[in-house]
């Protein structure tokens, strides 16, 4: 019997398919191959991009120019059949502790995660 091997892994870059998100690229922080209680499928932590910088050119001011680079993150628990796997990987260094699946429940530690997920 031939068994696939795993594609899925962590800081593989995805495409997300559906939800509020869809279209955009995020990274796999976690995944998950067995279901657990909260979710009975296989699923995986992605942490993306929501709001993409603008393009700029040299004329622009500063002040335009700060207001054009600025760029949302995401975190948000995703089952697989709504992610496409790319070919590329990224090594990021995101700080396990801060992102993680727990901080999905809670608002204030969310707010934390966007923040590591940014940088």
């Amino acid at each position: 019997m031939i068994e696939m091997s795993k594609f899925i892994k962590p800081r593989k870059v995805v495409l997300v398919l559906a939800g509020p998100h869809s279209g955009r690229k995020a990274v796999i922080v976690k995944n998950i191959d067995d279901g657990n209680s909260d979710h009975p499928n296989s699923h995986a932590l992605v942490a993306g991009i929501d709001h993409y910088p603008y393009k700029m050119t040299a004329a622009m001011g500063k002040k335009k120019t700060a207001k054009r680079s600025f760029f949302r993150s995401f975190l948000k628990v995703y089952n697989y059949n709504h992610l496409m796997c790319t070919k590329y990987s990224m090594a990021i260094p995101l700080d396990k502790t801060v992102v993680s699946k727990d901080v999905c429940r809670d608002p204030d530690l969310k707010c934390e995660g966007w923040r590591e997920a940014k940088v």
